[in-house]
This record gives C-alpha cells, sequence and structure tokens, in this order.
C-alpha cells in the first residue's frame, strides 16, 4: 500500500500567529535601527539579508574589497544574538580546516587512548565564508554539502550544526586570477545573489568622518536563536494565493530557452535558465517579506521585490548576450516587464490587509 504523498495546504495563520508578525514587523525594524549604528546605507543589502534569513536561506554576496562586507554580518548576527565565525578561504584550505577534525587523546587516569573530535568554524550560527571562490573545488563541496545537510560527517559520526544556521559566502567580482568560481550548480544552493555596491557620496562622506573618529558603536540584541527558530515556522505558515503562484512559476519557466513559449529575448540572450529552486525561492523570499512586513499574505509585488536576487545566479546568459553587454539583471528586468501578473484580485489583498490592521 503506497502512502499519499500530497502536501498539507498551508493554513490561515491564528490568533498567535498574527501577533507574532506583529512582533516580527517591529523587531524587523529595530534590528535595521542597530545595524544603522555601525553600517552606514546598504538599506537594500540588509533587507535581502534578513528575508533571507527568516525564509531559512544562504546568501551569496559579491562586492569589491572594503564595502564592510564582514562588518555588515558581523553586526547583523550581533544585533540577533548568534554566534558568528567567518572563515577566509584560501588556496591551501582543507575540508577538515572548516568542517574539524579527530585528534588522538590519552585518558590520564586510565592511560587508555580515545579518538575526539575538534571542532572546526563551521559550528556556528552564522558564518561568512570570506572568498569563496579562492579556495579548490574540494573544500567548496565540503562547505555547500554543510549549507545543504545542516551537519559534518567525521570518521563515519554525523555532527549536527547549531540551529539557526546561515552561510553568508563573499565573492570578489576583481581578481580572478587563481581563483576557483563557483559552479552553477553549486550557486543554485544560495537563495539569493546579493550584489554590494559603492556607497552614495553623501554615505561615504559619514562612513570617512565615523571611522577617522573615536567611533565604537554598541550593538543591542533584538532577538535570539529560539526567537528565529519560532519565526521560520511562522513565516512557513504565511499563505499563499494560487494566482501568486502561477505568476512566480511562469517568470522561472520564462527563463528556458527549451520551454517553446519563451520569450524571444530569452532565447536571444539565455543558454540556461532557472530550476525548481527558483519558483521555491521566489516564493518563500515573497512569504518572508511579508512576514517582516507584518502581513498575512503574500501578493506579486513580493516576488517582484524578490526576483533579482532570486534569478540573477540562476539565468545563465550566452556568448550573444556578452556580446552585447546584457547581464542577467536586465534579463529579469525585461521578464518583470513581460511576464504578466494574470489572476491578481487587488481587492482581496486589500480585504485581507484591512482585516489584519483592526
Amino acid at each position: 500500500m503506497t502512502q499519499d504523498r500530497t502536501p498539507t495546504p498551508p493554513t490561515e495563520p491564528s490568533g498567535d500567529d498574527l501577533a507574532a508578525l506583529a512582533a516580527l514587523r517591529d523587531a524587523a525594524a529595530k534590528i535595521r535601527a542597530e545595524i544603522r549604528k555601525v553600517i552606514v546605507g546598504q538599506d537594500q543589502v540588509v533587507d535581502q539579508l534578513l528575508t533571507a534569513i527568516f525564509a531559512q536561506g544562504h546568501c551569496l554576496l559579491e562586492g569589491v574589497p572594503g564595502l564592510a562586507k564582514t562588518l555588515m554580518v558581523s553586526t547583523l548576527a550581533q544585533a540577533l544574538d548568534l554566534s558568528f565565525h567567518r572563515i577566509q578561504f584560501t588556496p591551501d584550505l582543507m575540508p577538515s580546516d572548516i568542517s574539524g577534525t579527530e585528534v588522538i587523546q590519552e585518558d590520564k587516569a586510565t592511560g587508555q587512548r580515545a579518538f575526539r573530535f575538534l571542532k572546526g568554524p563551521i559550528f556556528a550560527n552564522v558564518i561568512l565564508a570570506d572568498e569563496i571562490n579562492r579556495t579548490p573545488p574540494k573544500t567548496q563541496a565540503a562547505m555547500l554539502e554543510a549549507m545543504q545537510e545542516k551537519h559534518v560527517s567525521i570518521g563515519g559520526q554525523k555532527h549536527t550544526l547549531p540551529a539557526p544556521f546561515f552561510v553568508l559566502a563573499t565573492q570578489n567580482p576583481i581578481e580572478q586570477e587563481g581563483t576557483y568560481p563557483l559552479p552553477e550548480a553549486q550557486q543554485d544552493r544560495f537563495m539569493f545573489k546579493v550584489f554590494v555596491n559603492y556607497p552614495q557620496y553623501d554615505e561615504e562622506y559619514r562612513i570617512a568622518e565615523a571611522t577617522t573618529a573615536e567611533w565604537n558603536p554598541r550593538v543591542d540584541h533584538v532577538l535570539n536563536a529560539e526567537a528565529i527558530l519560532d519565526l521560520h515556522g511562522l513565516v512557513r505558515r504565511i499563505p499563499v494565493a494560487p494566482h501568486v503562484v502561477h505568476y512566480a512559476l511562469r517568470l522561472v519557466r520564462a527563463t528556458r530557452v527549451q520551454e517553446g513559449d519563451a520569450p524571444a529575448f530569452i532565447r536571444e540572450w539565455v543558454s540556461w535558465g532557472a530550476g525548481p529552486r527558483g519558483v521555491q525561492y521566489l516564493l518563500l523570499g515573497g512569504k518572508s517579506r511579508a512576514a517582516l512586513a507584518g502581513r498575512t499574505f503574500v501578493n506579486t509585488d513580493d516576488v517582484r521585490a524578490v526576483a533579482h536576487p532570486v534569478l540573477r545566479h540562476r539565468i545563465i546568459t550566452n556568448f550573444h548576450a556578452e556580446s552585447e553587454g546584457v547581464k542577467p539583471d536586465q534579463v529579469i528586468d525585461r521578464l518583470l516587464e513581460t511576464v504578466p501578473e494574470e489572476g491578481r484580485d487587488e481587492a482581496v489583498d486589500k480585504k485581507l490587509e484591512a482585516a489584519f490592521d483592526t
């Protein structure tokens, strides 16, 4: 006899969930305020990191050196009251340097020797994998396996990583000589690819002014590990209307050249499109974004807001696009202009929002 594997449909948020959503909305505002004590600007990057964390996703950050990526991630971990480790990836880094190793230890009382596991730096809630493209594929694979499985295996024994567990990996877009770029299949493990850009003029002025004077801001804790784990369940319980699921599905399927109804610009510029994880992360990102705003429902605007970080590393442009200077973000811009939001019912969205506000 086969078991029924039909997924259980999401339930409407309960009264406790509504209170938790309101608390999350207020907590998110406080987290942003704490991060602004240390980080000037980069509000969009911070919002994307928060969205990924509450959706239980990992992030790939790309930006030139000196944009405070490490400081941003460590400050975020501090505001969330989570343990933080930074791992500097180098060409000679071995998998055991990340996961840990077994050593022989002698019991002084009995004289017997036994293996003891020494935990590596991956045993923390928030991991900054700095310049992950500077380490060989074997070490990259060990890191990505831990991200997926949430444990490491040493000597036939599984060692569970702390929960929650988030990996924020950085890539340097310059100085590519001697690097090992992440294959597309491994990039697909990351929920978001986030671009960290140069600050605006006034922001850079404030950075220069603050960091060249006596400056020691204090970051207060806003949440903790237990609260974040509870909020993960809350985000998953937020319902998504069928028309939103269909919209996310149409966006992703439109990136695939193999689909007969793919737009002409996709066939012209794209060699490979996004896989099923693209749809999953569009919806989870939409749920997390709605939760951070205190809403009990997801709309197509939420999906559109996370489309660039979700899809930019899942769309592989071809030589024709590269020769014309067309980047994945430009392809996504065209997709958002082209793919229709059929079936959207704004009246229902407003009714749900009004019900929550009361």
